[in-house]
């Protein structure tokens, strides 16, 4: 019995083929959507040649520039301030003087990673209206920041975890206070996972859509919402130009975070 368990899953018959073709189903969309954003015609299902010039296009238009900027600044802002609540949360958590309660918290805190975006998005909403904050930019960034500190804080309690947990005690034995110790010692060392967190943080509120729709106001347009406004004038190679670069962007912020969460294990 236990033997069948722990058989590895490759060994089954027809696994390769299966998995071949749920990586063609999830990433065919994306290579035909980036292939035909150099489409040189309007069309994006014929091709009429390589050209740059719906980039050129995506540059130049200015609604797209402002929505962009306010994408950057509403991302920035929200994955900085939910990055430091993360810090405060991770070392609350993983406090190896305080076991009581831990996983509660760390339940309450990864909580939104397991409910629908909708939920969420709905129940921001709800709770703006019943409050009276007017929606508007301030409501995305409080909504993003919420959003946000699951996924800044789980590389940085990882990079916690894995910390001695003797250098406090060391330091102290030097003389060096909490504080002192901390900002010394614990810090420099969290910077992988603050890093890490930080980003992927800042990319999860540049690409979100749903939530942003629900609690954006009339004049608070964020890049997404200018792409789906886009849409529904009808598919363009403008469209796939600017999904592309957004493509480009997430993948490579993405990979950066990683490459970071890993050297932070190294050391």
């Amino acid at each position: 019995m236990s033997t069948a368990r722990m058989r590895d899953l490759r060994t089954f018959s027809g696994f390769g083929l299966l998995s071949v073709g749920c990586a063609v189903f999830l990433y065919a969309p994306i290579v035909f959507l980036t292939l035909y954003s150099f489409n040189d015609g309007r069309s994006v299902s014929q091709w009429t040649g390589f050209s740059f010039r719906w980039y050129q296009t995506v540059f130049a238009n200015q609604n797209i520039q402002t929505a962009a900027v306010n994408s950057l600044l509403i991302a920035v802002t929200a994955a900085t301030i939910a990055t430091v609540l993360a810090l405060g949360a991770a070392i609350a958590t993983v406090n190896r003087r305080s076991k009581s309660g831990g996983e509660g918290a760390y339940v309450v805190l990864t909580f939104p990673l397991m409910v629908p975006e909708i939920v969420t998005a709905v129940a921001s909403l709800v709770f703006f209206v019943a409050v009276g904050i007017s929606l508007g930019f301030v409501t995305i960034l409080l909504a993003h920041i919420v959003f946000c500190i699951p996924f800044a804080y789980l590389p940085i309690k990882a990079r916690l975890e894995g910390m001695d947990e003797t250098l406090p005690s060391a330091a102290a034995d030097l003389y060096a206070s909490p504080a002192k110790a901390f900002v010394r010692i614990t810090l420099p060392l969290l910077v992988p996972g603050l890093l890490s967190g930080w980003l992927l943080a800042f990319i999860i509120s540049l690409d979100d859509f749903i939530i942003t729709a629900l609690v954006a106001g009339p004049g608070a347009t964020t890049l997404p919402l200018h792409i789906y406004g886009m849409l529904r004038l009808g598919m363009t190679p403008e469209v796939n130009a600017i999904s592309t670069l957004m493509l480009a962007a997430s993948t490579a912020l993405v990979l950066l975070s990683g490459l970071l969460g890993q050297a932070g294990r190294k050391h």
